[in-house]
Order: structure tokens, then sequence, then C-alpha cells
């Protein structure tokens, strides 16, 4: 998924909001710190869906020039979503 940074941001500042508000959290710093953090572990976590993605499509590459002439008959949609499930189980990422 594609976010500018100030949509990451902004949702950010809901997660913050919507967590205070239901008394889920009790923060123990200053709202702009804990709003940075949280910044930073979705950024981190576009990152490795990024990456999963370029490593999803690789393998795919990979297996399609393997196949030759078989690889005509496969549906590359149907087959990346299968590597990229394959590839989040292993690597513990929730898609």
């Amino acid at each position: 998924m594609r976010l500018r940074e100030d949509q990451i941001h902004r949702l950010a500042e809901k997660v913050y909001s919507d967590l205070a508000n239901d008394g889920l959290i009790l923060p123990k710093g200053e709202r702009g710190a804990v709003v940075a953090g949280i910044v930073k572990a979705i950024g981190l976590d576009l990152g490795r869906e990024q990456q999963l993605e370029r490593d999803a499509e690789r393998l795919l590459d990979e297996t399609v020039a393997a196949m030759g002439r078989g690889a005509a008959e496969i549906d590359r949609r149907k087959m990346l979503r299968m590597i990229k499930e394959k590839l989040a189980k292993e690597r513990k990422i929730v898609l």
C-alpha cells in the first residue's frame, strides 16, 4: 500500500486518539513523541510490505522462467498472490 507522509501522520494521530479516548493506552510521554513512534512503526510495516511485494515478484519471475513454455498457462495474478501469502506466513506478516 502506498501512503504519503501526511497520510501516515494522520493515520498515526487517529490511532493515538482512538486508543487514548477508549482508555486503551496511558501514554507516559508527550503526544508528539508517541505519535512519532506510531508513524515509525507504520513506516517500518509498509517497508516490510513493499519488500515482500518485490520478493514475490522476483520469485514469480524466476518460477516462470524455469517453467519455460509451460508458464503460458499459469495465471500470474493468482500465482503472485500464492507466493505473497507463503512469504508473508514465513515472515509472520499479516496481509
